[in-house]
């Protein structure tokens, strides 16, 4: 890279979801766009260790359970054989058709991805050094988006070898099957992968701090999805505070005691999997220097417009407050392009839905019962289980139930929740709904097409204002 100067509108810093969402309709609605990226391919974190690779390998495991448990109940007679090569080459085949879509996009919108470590040298002004030297380009906005990294365990001192103790970049390219492994966090992201590598045939234990699974999702969709968890094999060990994560030999241990207190217990196996969080991601910035304010737990500090306390810098996904989404990021990458363009950019931030790709899926948009009653919001509960869904009976996947939670006096849906096969799928509908300021009238008295799964979202939302049909 030799040394030049280069004038934009906008360099964003990063290309994950946020950061290339954001170049694309800054370059759709008119302003010179360029995109600076540490790594060697685009996509960030989501389409290049994250999102992607992880939902190829929880596919894959799920079609290799159906085809070991299901299949022979479908007049289906097989012998699966685990080939783990091929398997993560179709998880390697999806990232690059991914990542090598975003640079076509670039290239179509007439973007300049530039490689390189990007720090912001002055408002206006981002200094790019890569391979080859350093650049500098001149531009009237930058936007900050460079996502999130493994946070680690607090006050634990945990070293990642990527083979025996790791985390999720590395649990996404296992070479061989673990007979055992321990998760260590009851997240989104230590029970997808750890229902992965179960599925293959590893004994899962989860060791989780809090006193239920998938935090902040609704109490009753937790139990319940825990329970099916406990059923396809994986074992839990809840309010458990670990003190420590060490490499032995050619395996490792954990050691975790009550959070409220009692005797330590130690368990071991042949990878852990340590998957307690990520933290924002704002190393070799150049924050500091230029005087861009964070909080206390290092997030970026803006406003409603996505602007930090310095003058021509944004910031926008993981980096800032708010769920550490690639949807929440890219929504609002595409209202900061809408807002430096002079336009009306806005995001809805009650109605970000949330999805666990574990099998069943769990999938969630807007308040939990939990926050309502903290809230003191007086509401009605509707709820319809899969096992009286004909659809759901003929694909053998008639686990979970759909719970629609509106307000009592309007009716005005304020939440919803689902536990079953397709639904992260299935959420959508219900944002729209949100969306709109719907009711559960108005989602009952919708017609849905017959059979689908999509028929208990109707029917939970008939429980909520009157009486389902079919239960």
């Amino acid at each position: 890279m030799s040394d030049s100067t280069a004038s934009f509108d906008l360099v964003v810093i990063g290309s994950g979801p946020g950061g290339y969402v954001c170049a694309i309709k800054a370059a759709q609605l008119g302003l010179k766009v360029a995109v600076v990226e540490k790594r060697a391919t685009y996509g960030g974190t989501c389409l290049n260790v994250g999102c992607i690779p992880s939902k190829a390998l929880l596919h894959a495991s799920e079609m290799y359970a159906e085809a070991r448990h299901s299949f022979a109940t479908l007049g289906i007679k097989v012998s699966p054989e685990l080939d783990l090569a091929t398997m993560l080459g179709h998880k390697d085949r999806t990232v690059k058709q991914n990542v090598d879509g975003i640079a076509f996009l670039f290239k179509k919108n007439k973007i300049d991805g530039i490689i390189g470590a990007g720090r912001i040298a002055a408002p206006g002004e981002v200094e790019v050094t890569g391979e080859t030297g350093s650049r500098s380009l001149k531009t009237k906005a930058i936007c900050i988006a460079t996502g999130s990294v493994v946070a680690g365990i607090p006050g634990v001192d945990v070293v990642f070898d990527g083979e025996t103790v790791v985390s999720s970049d590395h649990a996404i390219a296992l070479p061989k099957v673990p007979e055992t492994m321990i998760v260590v966090g009851g997240g989104v992201i230590g029970l997808e992968l750890g229902s992965v590598w179960s599925r293959l045939g590893a004994k899962v234990t989860v060791v989780e701090y809090l006193d239920k699974v998938l935090g902040p999702m609704d109490g009753e969709v937790s139990t319940a999805f825990q329970k099916l968890m406990v059923k396809e094999g994986l074992d839990f060990r809840l309010s458990a505070k670990v003190t420590a994560v060490e490499k032995t030999g050619a395996r490792a241990k954990v050691t975790f005691e009550p959070v409220a207190g009692g005797a330590a217990e130690v368990l071991e196996a042949d990878v852990v999997l340590v998957a307690t969080g990520r933290r924002p991601f704002t190393d070799g910035l150049g924050l500091d220097e230029v005087g861009v304010a964070r909080d206390k737990t290092g997030r970026v500090e803006i406003d409603a417009h996505y602007k930090t306390n310095v003058d021509g810098i944004y910031a926008i996904g993981d980096v800032v407050k708010g769920p550490m989404l690639a949807h929440k990021a890219e929504d609002e990458g595409i209202a900061l392009a809408e807002i430096l363009a002079g336009q009306a950019g806005h995001v809805n931030y009650g109605v970000i839905p949330s999805v666990v790709y574990t099998s069943p899926e769990v999938a969630s948009v807007g308040r939990t019962e939990e926050e309502l009653k903290k809230e003191g919001v007086a509401y009605k509960v509707g709820k319809f289980s899969f096992t009286a869904n004909g659809r759901a009976r003929a694909m053998l996947h008639t686990d979970g139930f759909v719970k629609v939670l509106a307000d009592a006096a309007t009716d005005r849906v304020l939440g919803v929740h689902i536990l079953g096969f397709g639904a992260g799928d299935m959420i959508a509908e219900t944002a729209v709904l949100m969306e709109f300021g719907g009711s559960s009238e108005d989602l009952g008295r919708t017609c849905h097409a017959h059979p689908t799964l999509s028929e208990a979202v109707r029917e939970a939302a008939l429980a909520t204002f009157a009486k389902p049909i079919h239960s």
